[in-house]
């Protein structure tokens, strides 16, 4: 959906929607309308009728090597999305209800922290977001009555004109103290670090509750009952992240993109948080105890977080400030949890046909991933926890697993065909079948999400596989179109010709490796010797 053109008209257009997003989430024959349902049985039916009725060559003796190596795979990965199912469901059903109910008690009990602190950091933002995400802030602080002040990191005086006349106006009788911090160098890590250290200088007590947002996300109802009241119940919790809900501005499909996200986000989270511990603590809104994140070591690690690599040497992270704080935690063996029932919404805004936007996010945050990631691993199951540590160490799998299905149904066109009609029948009615699980999570179903799934995954992949071998560069559009890792000189010609050159062979290796398996080529020599 496009923004309205008007200032009062994108401005209506926005509070409606929050409202909807804000009210019970709809269930029945509201979630699960008749025409979706009758769509739904038409696709389903179908695609089986197609397997069950169509002639296949799945077990052809040409091809059954080809449908054993893609089976077995598939049984593998949607074994491994099972698991996250079974866990994020007892979590939701068994572990869940016994923790909010004890934040709830001591919540009515009077229990409130000494003193919140809330960083959030914004740059040239939408005038209409800014206010309603204040807005969001205020009417929470002035509701739980717990003493606030707020650090607003900016790049100018633009953000900081419209968010003082808007606290002017409707924010007189709130015990809360506004800080403006306004960065002199470039990047939201130094920004972040500035309200830091500032938070340092202020003296705050080691439980006091400190707030990481960005500034688009609006929160959603009791936000700041429902995940300060966690750190009072559960005094070995160190952080939290929340759920989230996208409003987006754009094409249809990236909205549908965005929600199907999401889902899979909540379903995950829930999975992990079973273990204590989550893979990321969301920018958009988590909350820690202040005595975690003053330290010089925390600050340091936000402001100049970087990597040392033998090709690229020493780079530093542009974004992924979620992440570092993460790894921080876990290095740490911090306990961290999930929130499933505090909601905070994401606006996005985006121009054109979303092809680009989508992949620069991808690059983003797979690059964030691949960058953290290696250095989580080397942690060891021990600190990270068994199965956060192996979720890691999927990730990286995962992002090759994901390419087999496709290379190997286009390599079947050298055999066969209309071994690949058959391959497309099967991934369409598989991705079905996976998506069941997502709709659990959503608001509403949506009969593209099998279809964006795969497309997901395999764009997710294809990047993944790209930015291993390109772990410098990084480009965040939305932070004043910043880019790291695209030097001009000499050197930086042979390291990028280099990253090229190894992402071809090992992709080239990928592929041919898999022709051999499947038959299609004949074994080299070597391969014969040591394996007859």
């Amino acid at each position: 959906m496009q923004a309205p053109d008007s200032v009062y008209g994108f401005e209506k257009h926005l509070d409606a929607w929050l409202a909807t997003l804000a009210g019970p989430s709809p269930s029945g024959l509201k979630k699960w309308t008749p025409l979706f349902l009758a769509q739904f049985t038409i696709l389903f039916s179908v695609l089986v009728g197609a397997l069950v009725f169509w002639p296949n060559n799945f077990f052809d003796p040409q091809l059954v090597h080809f449908t054993f190596t893609l089976g077995s795979l598939g049984v593998w990965r949607f074994g491994w999305w099972f698991t996250h199912a079974v866990r994020a469901e007892i979590y939701a059903r068994c572990v869940w209800p016994g923790m909010r109910a004890r934040a709830n008690r001591l919540w009515r009990e009077g229990w409130r922290p000494r003193m919140l602190h809330i960083q959030m950091t914004t740059y040239y933002e939408e005038p209409a977001i800014t206010r309603r995400v204040i807005g969001s802030i205020i009417g929470q602080i002035r509701r739980e009555g717990i003493p606030t002040t707020i650090y607003i990191g900016t790049g100018s005086s633009y953000d900081e004109e419209i968010i003082t006349q808007f606290v002017k106006t409707h924010a007189q009788d709130v015990d809360a103290e506004l800080v403006f911090l306004r960065q002199n160098q470039p990047g939201k890590r130094m920004a972040i670090g500035m309200i830091l250290r500032a938070m340092n200088r202020a003296h705050i007590a080691p439980d006091d509750l400190v707030i990481f947002m960005d500034g688009d996300a609006v929160y959603g109802i009791d936000v700041l009952e429902k995940t300060c009241s966690m750190f009072g119940a559960d005094p070995e919790l160190q952080a939290l992240t929340t759920n989230e809900e996208v409003i987006c501005y754009g094409p249809r499909w990236i909205q549908s993109w965005l929600s199907m996200r999401f889902a899979q986000r909540r379903l995950a989270m829930q999975s992990h948080a079973l273990s204590d511990r989550v893979l990321t603590l969301t920018g958009r809104m988590s909350v820690f105890r202040a005595r975690n994140i003053t330290n010089e070591k925390f600050i340091r690690t936000i402001e100049a977080d970087h990597l040392d690599h033998w090709l690229w040497g020493r780079f530093r992270f542009l974004s992924g400030d979620d992440k570092s704080t993460w790894y921080h935690l876990l290095s740490c063996r911090s306990k961290m949890t999930y929130v499933p029932d505090a909601c905070v919404y994401t606006i996005e805004q985006i121009e054109g046909s979303g092809t680009g936007r989508m992949v620069q996010n991808f690059r983003r945050w797979s690059g964030n991933m691949l960058r953290n990631g290696a250095r989580a691993i080397a942690l060891g199951p021990r600190i990270a926890r068994p199965f956060i540590w192996w979720c890691l160490v999927d990730q990286r799998i995962a992002m090759w697993t994901m390419l087999v299905s496709p290379t190997l149904a286009i390599l079947t066109l050298f055999v066969e065909p209309m071994y690949l009609a058959h391959c497309l029948i099967w991934i369409v009615l598989s991705r079905t079948i996976l998506c069941l699980f997502l709709y659990r999570y959503a608001r509403s179903t949506d009969l593209s999400w099998p279809f964006i799934l795969y497309f997901n995954q395999i764009i997710n992949a294809c990047v993944k596989v790209f930015m291993i071998f390109h772990l410098s560069k990084q480009k965040w559009s939305n932070r004043g179109n910043q880019t790291a890792g695209n030097g001009t000189s000499f050197a930086d010609k042979m390291q990028n010709a280099m990253a090229k050159f190894q992402l071809v062979t090992t992709v080239a290796a990928f592929i041919l490796a898999l022709a051999i398996m499947i038959g299609l080529l004949p074994s080299p020599m070597i391969l014969r010797v040591f394996l007859p």
